[in-house]
């Protein structure tokens, strides 16, 4: 785009935890015959598009590391989901997920992680790479550990109750 001095202009950005926030949270979903969007998931996403603001997920995958599926598995379905957003003409900017778990069964991915929510690494890593404006920016989470890491990253978090994505987000994005 513009020079790489890292000088754009910063923009609000939405961080959306995946499971119970843009889908259905059935456990370990890696699959995407088996993923249901939530209600005004993919609506929601283009609201944030729409209005100029990131649309991130950072969701934790513990899965991985228990040995349920692999890396490869989580990628092609966030490669899916980046295709059905695109069919409305949304999209995320980028996708974040953390494979370790202290208990996990697979040793590579057995490991307490700075990435791992409730701790903010993964906010953190895209507040590196992308000129967020963390004042107008928040997160939308289902769990009160996505609202920890919410609020180590120095966001504002907010808990989705599962019903309508569209809905809960709208307000917030107008009063922020």
């Amino acid at each position: 785009m513009s020079s790489a001095s890292g000088d754009q202009p910063r923009r609000p950005a939405v961080f959306f935890d995946r499971d119970g926030v843009l889908n259905r949270d059935i456990g370990y979903l890696f699959e995407s015959h088996r993923l249901v969007w939530i209600d005004g998931a993919r609506e929601a996403v283009k609201a944030v598009n729409d209005m100029g603001y990131f649309a991130f997920v950072v969701t934790n995958q513990s899965g991985v590391a228990r040995g349920l599926y692999e890396e490869t598995h989580v990628r092609q379905l966030h490669d899916w989901m980046a295709d059905e957003l695109g069919r409305i003409g949304a999209h995320i900017d980028a996708f974040e997920y953390c494979p370790f778990h202290p208990e996990g069964t697979v040793e590579r991915y057995r490991q307490v992680s700075h990435r791992r929510k409730p701790s903010p690494g993964m906010i953190n890593d895209l507040l590196e790479r992308f000129p967020v404006d963390v004042e107008r920016s928040f997160l939308v989470g289902d769990q009160p550990t996505d609202l920890e890491a919410a609020r180590a990253a120095g966001l504002k978090g907010y808990l989705f109750s599962g019903s309508n994505l569209e809905k809960f987000l709208r307000p917030l994005l107008l009063g922020s």
